[in-house]
């Protein structure tokens, strides 16, 4: 009943901003969009559906008024507290649920990385310390779509894809030697027996540049990255929460146990916080959509324990999603845990942070700040004519180098 005058405000509003006198236009859509985080401006609201994705769209203090009113209605009823328990209790069964019914095809592969982190690439002088500003060009419109009527999305197939085949491939065997010790590897296949046995020894031992994506789901980073990153010298770590999620990975045809190492870790439990490598080995840790399904009250103990993992000058790569993006207002009623934190209908949770709690939290892990962008932009069904607005979070956080510390 509330929704027509909201509409209609918002209507109001936006013609108002595209009738101002004076305001510049300019537009850009011939190539392809620039880091950090596009150029792709919409400042001619009527070519709006002339792309899929506008970048770096400005909010008014109406919308963001109206955003903020939508996402207090979604919170005003909480989930029971018996039923909070029982979703972070079985929390692994829901994503091995959501990757059963989904497979592979629920997220697309992310092909976005390598633009917006370049960090990803292999022999790159880690010069990161210069703070990229978010763009405050004053000529970028507000983009006259409503916040209130985003409510379709594209369908997705749900059908199962039949699972492929395994494949591990077996090396021929490899004598290395560590601290004057000669082992012989004659599978790459590698398991946590065999690395007992091996003292010293772990996957990826002998390669120079060492990613860790955190929260690989079902590959939709590592096979971009090991499509794109074929240097032998650069070895890719890979964990999920959920078991499933893990035989994807590993079962899809162009994982390479020489290159890639797939394991099942639970980042929240202290118990098991060891990994198949030593701390201050990994030179990127990848975290994409990952930390917003942590309960926050372990945020804090998760980013410290990752950030003992870097190399001094290693970097974490963020990306999350932002307060107020789309999937945060149409959340219905009664699907709020408390604050900012909500429980989807399929049972896996999500978190929407801010520029400033992300800075606390990787700032008090004694990471040093390099880049955190609030990413605003205008994602477009030009089929069926929808605009929707979008909010992600796009960090970047470093390990100082011992001689920083000071």
């Amino acid at each position: 009943m509330k929704r027509r005058p909201q509409m209609a405000l918002i209507h109001m509003v936006s013609i108002t901003l595209l009738r101002k006198p004076g305001l510049q236009c300019r537009f850009q859509s011939t190539q392809r969009p620039t880091v950090p985080l596009g150029s792709r401006i919409l400042s001619d609201p009527s070519r709006v559906f002339e792309h899929n994705m506008w970048d770096h769209i400005q909010w008014t203090p109406e919308q963001e008024d109206l955003a903020r009113q939508k996402a207090e209605e979604n919170s005003s009823v909480k989930v029971s507290m018996e039923e909070q328990v029982k979703y972070d209790k079985d929390a692994s069964s829901y994503w091995d649920e959501f990757y059963r019914a989904h497979q592979n095809k629920f997220f697309k592969d992310r092909r976005w990385l390598f633009l917006e982190f370049p960090e990803l690439l292999p022999h790159r002088t880690h010069k990161y310390n210069e703070v990229v500003l978010e763009s405050k060009n004053t000529s970028i419109l507000c983009s006259h779509v409503s916040l209130q009527t985003q409510t379709k999305l594209v369908g997705i197939s749900r059908t199962q894809a039949k699972k492929t085949f395994e494949t591990l491939r077996n090396a021929d065997s490899v004598e290395r030697t560590i601290d004057g010790m000669e082992l012989e590897h004659k599978t790459q296949d590698w398991k946590w027996t065999d690395r007992q046995k091996k003292q010293g020894y772990f996957p990826g031992i002998d390669s120079t540049f060492k990613i860790f994506e955190v929260g690989c789901g079902a590959g939709n980073s590592v096979f971009p990255i090991l499509s794109k990153v074929r240097d032998p010298s650069t070895f890719l770590y890979c964990c999920d929460f959920s078991a499933y999620a893990v035989d994807l990975v590993m079962s899809h045809p162009l994982y390479n146990a020489s290159q890639c190492y797939a394991f099942v870790h639970d980042l929240c439990d202290e118990a098991s916080s060891t990994y198949p490598f030593p701390d201050g080995s990994i030179d990127v840790i990848l975290l994409v959509f990952v930390l917003s399904s942590i309960h926050p009250v372990r945020m804090q103990m998760v980013i410290n324990r990752l950030s003992k993992l870097l190399k001094p000058g290693g970097m974490i790569l963020f990306r999350d999603y932002g307060r107020y993006d789309l999937s945060q207002l149409r959340l219905k009623k009664g699907r709020c845990l408390f604050g900012n934190f909500y429980v989807r209908g399929d049972g896996t949770r999500v978190y929407f942070f801010t520029k400033e709690e992300i800075a606390h939290i990787f700032i008090s892990a004694g990471l040093k700040e390099v880049q955190n962008l609030m990413d605003r932009r205008l994602q477009v069904n030009r089929k069926k004519k929808i605009a929707m607005h979008r909010v992600w979070v796009q960090c970047k956080y470093q390990k100082p180098f011992t001689n920083d510390l000071n």
